[in-house]
């Protein structure tokens, strides 16, 4: 099994400012060596780490850590998309062959429109020629600009994070469900079943306040199309690493043998090049 999204990161004040005061549990330092007794306990066996910090020095350090740890199959970096010498950045970075793609926070832009700004889409340009993927970060409002995105670049290969984020808490499926049912309509267009439980009543959520939106996701992206994802440590802010796993284990559940093999596993090896054993 390969959880798809998880995060690694050294804390301070200054860099993280998005952990608001109720995310107080989050304050503090998360390295590999936390995550790897929650991989054992969940039979989880790789896992893919992703940008929290939108710094190229973030990005080199989770290379580096991706040397030491061959659990980390492969890193989603960070680097300035819109800046001119972006193709100069991303030479340097691909030469890590751990590096298989990049991920801007754009659901924390000022802007609804900035995946639509030429020069970040010159940025997206620029991945094919490396080969990597690109993560789309958003809330649910962007999903009519992410459509859009999308059909600028056929050929790129794009994986929406944490379902992208309807409102669960608020149980409104629309319309969320409309729209991404139009977005997984695109061939190039993956997605991670993750973040949900966090779009959730942090404290009160249930495996019934879920399932449309397992059921959705399911029907839009089906198994080939679609990855697991822990989020964590973000997740232990509604929901410990072994819940998760058996939240989304038995979700999966009525799907067959090889059905549930992609999500767990191929759909992440095979999209983000891992080069693992499937």
């Amino acid at each position: 099994m390969i959880d798809a999204h998880h995060h690694l990161w050294k804390y301070n004040s200054r860099d993280y400012v998005w952990m608001t005061g109720e995310m107080q549990v989050l304050r503090r330092d998360f390295l590999i060596r936390d995550l790897q007794p929650l991989m054992r306990e969940t039979g989880v066996t790789g896992v893919v780490t992703v940008q929290a910090r939108q710094t190229v020095e973030e990005t080199q350090w989770l290379l580096d850590v991706a040397k030491e740890h061959r659990e980390i199959h492969g890193v989603v970096g960070w680097v300035p998309l819109v800046a001119e010498d972006v193709g100069d950045m991303l030479s340097k970075f691909a030469t890590t062959p751990v590096l298989k793609g990049v991920r801007h926070v754009l659901h924390d832009e000022p802007d609804d429109d900035y995946m639509l700004r030429p020069d970040f889409n010159r940025g997206i340009r620029e991945l094919r020629r490396f080969g990597l993927t690109y993560d789309i970060l958003i809330f649910e409002r962007h999903l009519p600009q992410t459509i859009r995105l999308v059909q600028q670049h056929p050929n790129q290969v794009f994986i929406v994070d944490h379902i992208a984020k309807p409102r669960i808490r608020d149980g409104v499926l629309s319309p969320w469900r409309e729209r991404l049912i139009e977005l997984a309509s695109y061939p190039n267009v993956f997605c991670k079943i993750s973040g949900m439980v966090t779009e959730a009543r942090w404290h009160a959520w249930t495996d019934r306040d879920l399932a449309p939106y397992f059921e959705i996701v399911l029907n839009a992206f089906g198994p080939r199309r679609l990855m697991f994802g822990s989020d964590w440590p973000v997740v232990t802010l509604a929901s410990d690493y072994g819940r998760w796993v058996r939240t989304f284990r038995e979700a999966i559940a009525v799907l067959t043998a090889d059905e549930q093999a992609f999500i767990t596993t191929r759909t992440a090896a095979e999209t983000y090049k891992l080069g693992v054993a499937e």
